[in-house]
């Protein structure tokens, strides 16, 4: 969930209306009627907590939704001879629409005119295979293109086609990964089952059997209660996560869904494409070497094939920039490069020609050694080649002439190696995507500095089968030649091997991995179709950015998960101590303002500096088990404590009040201890925060005994 897209009204009632809220009224209510009014304290905290939530998130709202106009699905509307971008709701029927590779389709069209238009429907029917559009053809809302261009009329706008789900169509992507969430959800859940049927039985045995008065018991009762309810750790997450939503944002990282944070911060592998990533996605071609045509006729045929595509790519620039223009000559077919079939062609008046990887247009071996041994070097080769006809796939190619072999290179992003040492450093496993040949991608990647990245393959030479594609992963850093279904297939194939997997691309063949993936990056200047299916948006289409990003991401999680254990700790001991007080049938052993006191000290003043610090060692799994080592073992042994002193009091013949002292000081002894624990490994700030939250817990205990029920120290002068 965008902080941004929720209105100022929505962001109030979801801090204001909450079980937790309405459970703390009522019982607040219940303290009125007991005429013990100083026992309201927790109503100041939950107050104060709503208040600080609802103006974090607007905070937040004002900062994301400036920064979501950049993210923006818009349209290109052709009138009379100019192009327009429009935001997609003004969008009318009978508006002529051009479309490009990369955009997303955001109203139902009729094809007026196709160059190549290929469209990927797999938002709406599940099938990825690219479906070629003629004119006369219907382009669905909620499919992209995948490749050349075309314009479009528009059929329907608004209810009548999927315009206006556009973004929770795009977003059918996998949610986000938060283990955490889910934790604390399942808590929640559990808490709310039982808290309202163990306070009954508890103001009973308070009132029926051990003989407190009326006011007493339903004090009692509210203390038991309020001690069950972990709303500080609910308003901790949601502010900690809103918080984080905005600093991202100030780094120009937009997050899409909050639980992204935390999935950011648990990735161990991250898996990228090498254009745009490791290096500057611009190309230059370095050589071309004739294979048995003439350099005028090599000349002419790149030229007309570099100018003859409105849509343009990287390549497609480099060949632009060695090549004259050649538009010139009369052009009767068009096929635009696509990532699945790694080729584009064009038709003249003598013959067709194909550009693209040699390994997919010839099974001449030693044109393809020869290819290779440029490929060895890090430099990407093309093959342009003649045939009779302009073959659309390369299981179609039956007859081709090899004419000539383009040599280009790329550039390694010269801070390329810190950010992987980075990565490294954190337990991060860099995973390369490419379409481009493995032996490109693994030179590349080693010049980058990515562990293990000689260790390449072929992706057409892994197996179909799942089971077996798990454990050929495991093997590889490097998978060169992947279509965009098997870069899905890599991505849950390392999820189903128990890793939490993160994914950065910009393009559309990005776009079936991004929205799989635990948490899926994409870059601004990337495909419309792969920021709506990202969880993360790079504002500023910069991978170097990533390490800050990350950092955050981690700072986030880590702190909520070490302050996790004082809230956890309160929950588990307040619902043993209401059981086993209903079982022996005695006074519950708190007032709620003792407990306020505990609350404030021993959680809340804590929790919410360490939330403040820069920590970056967040668990990798098992969220629930990390915060229970702790909180777990403290929760037991105040509850023996405090049972122990039942014992005593029996023996002793203490009085009332006495009790309460004692267990008072118990309580708030051991949940000191646990901010004790909580604040390891030990530094000047922490030492202060235990220091002054010790003092503040002190003082108010032998300062204002009456007011907390307690025995007095020190007797009034």
């Amino acid at each position: 969930m965008n902080t941004g897209s929720r209105s100022k009204a929505q962001i109030i009632r979801s801090h204001t209306i909450t079980y937790f809220n309405i459970l703390n009224l009522v019982l607040a209510a219940l303290v009125v009627i007991s005429g013990q009014y100083k026992n309201m304290l927790f109503m100041g905290i939950v107050i104060f907590n709503s208040l600080i939530g609802i103006i974090q998130e607007l905070k937040v709202k004002s900062l994301i939704d400036k920064l979501s106009v950049i993210t923006a699905t818009k349209a290109k509307r052709i009138k009379g001879e100019e192009i327009e971008e429009i935001p997609i709701s003004q969008i009318q029927k009978e508006d002529c629409l051009l479309v490009t590779a990369g955009d997303q389709i955001v109203a139902d069209c009729t094809v007026l005119t196709s160059d190549g238009l290929e469209v990927n429907e797999s938002l709406l029917t599940g099938e990825s295979v690219p479906v070629l559009k003629k004119a006369g053809d219907t382009l669905y809302s909620g499919s992209f293109i995948t490749a050349g261009t075309g314009t479009g009329r528009v059929l329907h706008t608004g209810e009548e086609n999927y315009a206006t789900q556009l973004v929770r169509k795009a977003q059918t992507k996998r949610r986000a990964t938060s283990e955490m969430q889910d934790a604390i959800k399942k808590i929640i859940r559990y808490v709310s089952y039982t808290i309202i049927p163990i306070g009954m039985i508890l103001f009973c045995i308070q009132y029926y059997r051990v003989g407190n008065s009326f006011p007493n018991s339903l004090v009692n009762t509210v203390a038991g209660v309020l001690g069950m309810i972990p709303e500080g750790l609910v308003l901790l997450t949601s502010v900690s996560f809103i918080l984080g939503v905005g600093r991202l944002a100030r780094k120009r990282a937009l997050v899409q869904e909050m639980e992204a944070i935390e999935a950011l911060a648990r990735v161990n592998i991250l898996c990228l494409d090498k254009t745009g990533t490791i290096t500057t996605g611009e190309l230059m071609v370095e050589k071309v070497l004739p294979l048995g045509a003439s350099e005028a006729e090599i000349e002419n045929i790149l030229g007309c094939m570099a100018y003859t595509f409105t849509d343009v790519n990287a390549t497609g620039k480099a060949l632009q920039n060695y090549f004259h223009d050649g538009s010139q000559i009369p052009v009767t077919e068009r096929l635009p490069f696509s990532s699945t079939r790694k080729f584009m062609g064009i038709t003249t008046d003598t013959s067709s020609y194909l550009l693209g990887a040699p390994d997919f247009l010839t099974s001449d071996d030693e044109l393809l050694n020869k290819a290779e041994s440029y490929s060895q070097k890090g430099l990407r080769v093309l093959l342009l080649c003649s045939c009779p006809i302009l073959y659309r796939s390369p299981d179609e190619i039956r007859q081709s002439t090899p004419l000539a072999l383009i040599v280009l290179a790329d550039c390694v992003k010269e801070n390329a190696m810190d950010i992987f040492n980075y990565f490294a450093k954190q337990g991060v496993d860099v995973k390369i995507i490419s379409g481009d040949n493995p032996a490109t991608v693994s030179y590349v990647g080693q010049q980058a500095g990515i562990p293990n990245a000689e260790q390449y393959v072929n992706a057409a030479t892994l197996p179909e089968d799942f089971d077996a594609l798990r454990k050929e992963v495991k093997k590889y850093a490097v998978f060169g030649r992947v279509t965009p279904e098997q870069k899905q297939q890599i991505i849950k194939a390392y999820q189903a091997n128990g890793k939490i997997v993160g994914m950065v691309g910009d393009g559309i063949n990005d776009v079936l991995a991004l929205k799989d993936s635990d948490c899926g990056i994409a870059m601004a200047n990337g495909a419309d179709a792969a920021k709506q299916s990202a969880h993360i948006v790079l504002l500023d289409s910069d991978f170097s950015s990533m390490p800050d990003i990350a950092k955050e991401g981690r700072t986030i999680i880590a702190n909520i998960e070490r302050v996790s254990a004082l809230y956890l700790t309160k929950t588990i001991y307040s619902v043993l101590l209401c059981v086993i007080f209903i079982i022996i049938g005695k006074s519950y052993p708190f007032i709620p303002i003792q407990l306020s006191l505990i609350g404030a000290t021993a959680i809340g003043i804590p929790s919410f500096l360490l939330t403040l610090e820069k920590n970056d060692e967040v668990t990798t799994h098992g969220f629930l088990r990390h915060v229970l080592h702790i909180s777990l073992p403290a929760a037991i042994i105040l509850v023996a404590i405090l049972c122990a002193i039942q014992v005593f009091q029996a023996h002793f013949g203490w009085s009332p009040v006495m009790t309460r002292t004692l267990n008072l000081l118990s309580g708030g002894i051991l949940s000191l201890s646990v901010v004790g624990v909580v604040c390891r490994p030990w530094n000047r700030r922490r030492t202060l925060i235990l220091l002054g939250i010790t003092l503040i817990f002190a003082g108010a205990f032998f300062l204002f005994p009456d007011f907390f029920s307690v025995v007095r120290f020190f007797p009034v002068k």
